[in-house]
């Protein structure tokens, strides 16, 4: 394997020649220059892994090498040396995106501590992420056993979620396959935890419960409501917590984040149950035994979401919360131009609640279209492709005029989605839900296992649609697939993201609290 080459431009190269040989004695290869046009030619005619450029270079300066430098091979690192501490020569180089920024008099560690820093710093990063994860690997492990409640549980999802986006920044991901391995423990483990405890949870005097969908606008929203202030709740259909960490990168130079929470989405984990249950403030059974005008269940032939605006405003009016508010829900360019179109007068409501439907719209776009699928091939792509349309979208633009308007925003979704690998064949008639990952009807006939069966719907305060309907809820990476035409309809829908069952990715999400900065 060849030795790294060094380019060094100096016009006192000559005294600089203890450097060269230490670098040299490390296994770096140096060619020396004296003048700026005598690097960039040899730039031209030679590759170079970095470059070392002194800024005080007589003729052209090392500012206006850099500059020709990165217009011929933009890719190579140049660390630039000068004498001079002025804070325009450095606001200058590091505009000029160098890699390294070193001030004379060096010394030999110094600049090999730089060129290690830029060659070898994936590879250092990639060997120190695999051995804490090594290391991590057998505590998150026993933590399965150990988890006695849902705070318990929202933590291992967060270490789990934490350790695949480590694992998926390093080059070779040789450890990723470990990885989803123990996630596909702690879903198994969690599913049970799920059996035991969900019921448990509906009760309203239960004091152990997690924060539910129909509690957060009470507990979480109302509160941060202040005379004065609007307050922006965003609600991003389907964002998993894996997304969210992506997308915080991008939020976090405009904002303080003052909460970052997780809750538990009720079940089904889907936008007809989960999010009429985050705005209305009520569990899906008193939605539709108080409010049947605007309750209508996943597989009608009405919108299943078209009646939000109404359901704030029952929640709001149930807890008192006096105050102007603005709905918006974005599911087009043009809708969320016409949001930012609106933002001065939104700053007039004590609470702007918008929905932004893209990440549930894409989705359902990779089951359906093959195109869609090469794009986000995996987890990995899935993330990527939501960060993208989240830094080019008008919700990010509102985001940038919410921290310019020192307003506050909560960002949260209403349930998250599994990627789903395994059949589960259910019978049922003509009826039954048509979701993947959970059914309702009567009559259902499965083979009991792998699922979580409710044959009481009230009991989870849900409603039914007979007297003798129940519901069922794959778990783990399940989904429910009829005898009829098996082969078509698994090949159809295997590794294709879906909600609506019982899992970490579908059940604990995020909720966010940003102040601007």
């Amino acid at each position: 394997m060849q030795n790294p080459q060094i380019l060094w431009a100096d016009d006192e190269i000559d005294l600089l020649k203890p450097h060269i040989l230490f670098l040299q004695q490390k296994g770096y290869d140096i060619a020396t220059v004296n003048s700026g046009v005598d690097a960039i030619e040899e730039v031209e005619k030679n590759n170079f892994d970095v470059i070392f450029l002194d800024e005080m270079m007589p003729g052209m300066t090392g500012l206006e090498t850099l500059q020709q430098i990165k217009q011929i091979k933009p890719q190579i690192p140049v660390v630039m040396i000068t004498k001079s501490e002025e804070e325009h020569i450095m606001n200058d180089a590091i505009g000029g995106k160098i890699a390294d920024y070193l001030i004379k008099p060096l010394n030999p560690s110094q600049i090999w501590l730089s060129v290690k820093k830029i060659l070898q710093n994936r590879q250092l990063i990639d060997e120190k992420t695999t051995l804490n994860y090594q290391q991590e690997f057998m505590n998150i492990s026993m933590a399965f056993g150990d988890a006695e409640d849902h705070e318990d549980w929202a933590n291992i999802y967060k270490k789990l979620t934490y350790w695949e986006l480590q694992i998926d920044s390093t080059e070779n991901k040789n450890m990723l396959e470990v990885l989803e391995s123990q996630k596909t423990e702690a879903n198994s483990s969690f599913a049970r935890f799920v059996k035991d405890n969900y019921l448990d949870w509906m009760q309203e005097k239960n004091q152990e419960k997690p924060l539910l969908s129909y509690q957060v606008m009470k507990k979480k929203v109302f509160p941060k409501m202040r005379e004065g202030k609007p307050l922006f709740f965003i609600v991003i259909d389907n964002l998993r917590l894996d997304q969210w960490e992506e997308i915080e990168s991008l939020v976090s130079p405009y904002f303080n984040i003052k909460e970052k929470q997780t809750y538990y989405s009720i079940l089904p984990t889907t936008t007809a149950f989960a999010r009429n249950a985050l705005f209305s403030g009520m569990m899906p059974m008193d939605m539709a035994r108080f409010y049947p005008n605007f309750w209508e269940d996943e597989d009608s032939d009405e919108g299943k979401n078209n009646f939000e605006e109404d359901w704030i405003r029952i929640n709001m009016e149930k807890n008192r919360i006096a105050g102007k508010f603005t709905y918006h829900k974005i599911l087009q360019a043009n809708q969320g131009k016409a949001a930012l179109d609106q933002f001065h007068a939104m700053l007039q409501n004590e609470l702007n609640v918008l929905v932004y439907n893209f990440v549930d719209m894409v989705s359902h776009a990779r089951t359906d279209m093959k195109m869609i699928r090469e794009l986000a091939p995996d987890e990995s792509a899935y993330r990527s492709l939501t960060k993208s349309w989240f830094e080019h979208s008008s919700l990010f633009d509102l985001l940038k005029k919410i921290q310019s308007a020192d307003a506050d925003v909560i960002i949260t979704t209403d349930h998250g989605t599994k990627r789903v690998n395994k059949p589960y064949r259910i019978i049922g008639d003509k009826n039954v839900t048509t979701n993947l990952r959970y059914k309702q009807g009567k009559n259902l006939n499965f083979e009991a296992g792998k699922v979580f069966e409710i044959r009481k719907p009230e009991d989870a305060k849900l409603p039914k649609l007979n007297v003798s309907s129940s519901y069922v809820f794959a778990v783990e990476d399940y989904f429910f697939a009829y005898p009829n035409n098996y082969n078509y309809y698994v090949n159809y829908y295997k590794d294709t993201f879906q909600h609506g069952g019982v899992s970490l990715e579908e059940m604990i999400i995020p909720i966010v609290h940003l102040t601007s900065k």
